[in-house]
């Protein structure tokens, strides 16, 4: 290849990169495990990933949901991070979504689930970071850090899980129901359902 082919290749990826990365902004406030806020009043939902809930109100949090916090807290507090943008920009609330880099290039993403404080949450509309984020959780689960160091329990004899929008339901559940033929797909336990980067359904909550 000609080299300044090369270097048109190199210029190309960099324009690219620019369209989709926005600048760096200083963490004023983190949330939870995967909401933070920045110094421009923009409140950030890391794409890709979803960390155990925190119950504000006082009343029980889920499995984790404080030390996932905590490790958000330890990688981005008070740091300058830079946001990368996806498919999708915003979610319902008005949240920016986005993958989010420390100066040092790591994604927090990725590292939040890596260290097994979130689980893979995919969307219709494709994660350009999916095969990374799924590799981590496989090495979290594997090596049953953070949320998968409790056993996950099997209640059911199988779940159900929808190609489409990426869930997994219990078998009676309404959604479940719905699903077509095409789109459905049958698992032995929630464990076979996370490796494969399904999330759990938030009605029946498998």
């Amino acid at each position: 290849m000609r080299p300044l082919k090369i270097i048109f290749i190199i210029i190309l990826a960099s324009v690219c990169l620019s369209l989709t990365r926005a600048g760096y902004h200083r963490v004023k406030f983190v949330y939870d495990g995967d909401t933070i806020l920045l110094d421009n009043k923009e409140k950030v939902r890391y794409l890709g990933i979803n960390s155990p809930e925190i119950d504000h109100k006082g009343g029980k949090s889920e499995f984790m949901a404080h030390a996932a916090r905590n490790s958000n807290l330890e990688f981005v507090k008070g740091k300058r991070v830079s946001l990368e943008f996806d498919k999708e920009k915003k979610d319902r609330y008005g949240r920016l979504l986005a993958y989010v880099f420390l100066e040092n290039g790591d994604m927090v993403n990725a590292l939040l689930i890596r260290k097994g404080m979130a689980h893979v949450l995919l969307n219709k509309q494709g994660l350009k970071y999916e095969g990374l984020l799924l590799y981590c959780q496989r090495k979290a689960m594997e090596e049953r850090l953070g949320i998968w160091s409790s056993p996950l329990k099997k209640e059911e004899k199988f779940y159900l899980g929808n190609r489409n929008s990426y869930r997994f339901h219990r078998p009676g559940c309404p959604f479940a129901k719905k699903i077509s033929r095409k789109n459905g797909v049958r698992f032995k336990s929630r464990y076979d359902a996370f490796w494969k980067g399904y999330s759990p359904c938030r009605q029946c909550v498998p």
